[in-house]
């Protein structure tokens, strides 16, 4: 069940047991440029120097905003533009959002992982289209989807080719603007066969929480981040940001900055203690 991610060395990041733990972090959207080298470079700097595997994340367009008026980024040319030239300055990997079948084949040609998003867990045609690149493909789980559902989506991926699929938990509906975190699907979600990757910003969304756009609790994200090595995952998905409070989308369920490798390293200390 490991999924190679190759870089842009030339390496390979190797995702899944008996691995170091994978961080797929950096802002909800592309803002700026400079803003999103500065994540990444920050973030590269303290995952080698923990030993975590890293990748940047930033969506080129976010088109699940809860209005019109809110920020989706800078769209698909433009972004992967901005996400190329990171890349290939900081010899990072990157990953984004596909929305479209129409995305798949330009985003392809930059990105190291494609996403899916929660949203979209289902679109057979998105899925095959993304399965046919031959990249590794890092599906969300839908927040009205069961973890023994999310089956269905691994064998889309599968019957299409796809053969590095990594399942993340992301929270799912408990009511009205609420998410809750059943613990047990990540290991019903490793059992098919897929390193899990833990979405810990997104798990404390409260969505369309603000009436215009989606609120959150980022004062959970230590304990759920906790919580989910100890059940034993692969990695984590993480939005972070230098000021969440300014950040242009999901500002409040995002990471600050500098609080993250605090975190971390109590992340590994749990992850070391439950694969001695």
């Amino acid at each position: 069940m490991t999924v190679s991610v190759a870089t842009p060395q030339g390496e390979n990041i190797l995702v899944g047991p008996g691995n170091p733990l994978l961080l797929i972090a950096g802002p909800c959207a592309l803002e700026s440029e400079e803003l999103a080298r500065k994540v990444a470079a920050e973030m590269q700097e303290i995952c080698a120097r923990l030993g975590i595997s890293y990748v940047f994340k930033a969506s080129f367009d976010k088109a699940n905003r809860t209005s019109l008026e809110s920020y989706r980024g800078p769209g698909l040319e433009k972004g992967i533009e901005t996400l190329a030239r990171i890349r290939e300055e900081l010899q990072v990997p990157v990953i984004s959002d596909i929305h479209e079948v129409s995305q798949v084949a330009p985003a392809a040609e930059v990105l190291d992982i494609i996403q899916i998003p929660a949203f979209l867990c289902r679109q057979t045609d998105l899925l095959v289209a993304a399965a046919k690149t031959n990249k590794p493909i890092n599906l969300k789980k839908g927040q009205f989807v069961s973890p023994w559902d999310m089956e269905n989506g691994v064998n889309k991926l599968r019957g299409a080719g796809g053969t590095k699929t990594m399942l993340v938990e992301r929270g799912a509906c408990f009511g009205y603007n609420n998410l809750v975190v059943d613990m047990r699907s990540l290991p019903v979600m490793r059992g098919f066969g897929c390193p899990v990757i833990f979405d810990a910003t997104h798990s404390v969304q409260l969505p369309g929480g603000s009436g215009g756009s989606s609120d959150g609790q980022r004062e959970f994200i230590a304990p759920l981040s906790r919580a989910a090595v100890a059940a034993g995952i692969d990695g984590l998905f993480m939005e972070v940001h230098p000021d969440p409070d300014t950040a242009l989308c999901d500002g409040p369920n995002s990471m600050p900055l500098d609080s993250i490798e605090t975190l971390l390293k109590q992340l590994l200390r749990v992850h070391e203690a439950v694969n001695p």
